[in-house]
């Protein structure tokens, strides 16, 4: 079975984050990893959730 794939409005609804801070993300390359299909942009929601992982910040002491 395939990985669904999520529309930017879908990412946004994910994330909890604005569709304009997100297509600010991806216009400065600080968002997760995305496909062009045609004129339509989708996101594998694993690289999603990798790319979340990789935001977070660890606690200091």
């Amino acid at each position: 079975m395939q990985e669904k794939l999520l529309s930017t409005k879908e990412l946004s609804e994910y994330l909890g984050i604005a569709v304009s801070t997100i297509i600010e993300y991806r216009m400065n390359n600080k968002g997760p990893i995305y496909a062009k299909l045609g004129h339509l942009v989708r996101y594998k929601q694993s690289d999603v959730d990798a790319w979340v992982e990789s935001r977070k910040l660890k606690q200091q002491k």
